[in-house]
């Protein structure tokens, strides 16, 4: 698949539709260039596939609760969050899931973080090497992740409005680090954006 020259033949609505998306969890097919939908499930610690494609679901199909990424951190073992991203890509396979969204890998700056327990570590290193680590595994069996939330989404009040307003060394240092790392040793198919400001600007 020539993804430049499919890029050329898209007219502008049908780049626009594959913006939006057919439903909360599907992109939309173009058939007429063989792009096929691409169905997505969340998943920081399992594959949660929601029982209607519309919305966020009052329901999601019976899977694998896994440990949660702050307790598989404490361990320090690559070699098993390899053996997670084949659980993983295994029960995606039987939901028809193509892009598991995660892992979560954002600092824990603040114990108070809702969603710290879906987040490695504080150490960027740790964070980026578990990270890569249970990206590639995942991807080994064709199934994308979507590695998040990209940046310095470190609280959950009022996440969709609040601007983290950091300096440019420890942006660099601490909250982009394990991304940087997770994307070069991992190559995640994508990367969902945070819905927060930084420094002012959206990150989408």
């Amino acid at each position: 698949m020539d993804i430049k020259s499919i890029i050329e033949q898209l007219t502008l609505e049908e780049k626009a539709a594959l913006c939006t998306g057919a439903n909360s969890w599907q992109t939309v097919a173009v058939d007429r260039l063989d792009v096929p939908a691409i169905r997505m499930a969340d998943g920081p610690h399992g594959v949660r596939r929601s029982l209607e494609d519309e919305g966020w679901g009052t329901g999601n199909r019976p899977a694998t609760c896994f440990p949660t990424a702050s307790l598989l951190a404490s361990t320090w073992d690559r070699k098993l969050l390899h053996t997670l991203g084949q659980a993983l890509a295994t029960e995606c396979k039987a939901y028809d899931v193509d892009v598991l969204l995660g892992p979560g890998n954002n600092m824990k700056r603040t114990p108070l973080c809702g969603r710290n327990f879906e987040y490695f570590a504080e150490d960027p290193f740790l964070g980026g090497e578990l990270a890569a680590s249970l990206i590639s595994s995942i991807q080994s069996q064709g199934v994308g992740t979507s590695l998040k939330h990209y940046a310095a989404n470190n609280q959950e009040f009022e996440r969709l409005t609040i601007s983290a307003e950091i300096d440019e060394r420890a942006l660099r240092e601490i909250y982009l680090a394990g991304f940087e790392r997770a994307v070069r040793g991992g190559k995640p198919w994508t990367v969902m954006c945070a819905y927060n400001r930084v420094n002012g600007e959206f990150c989408s």
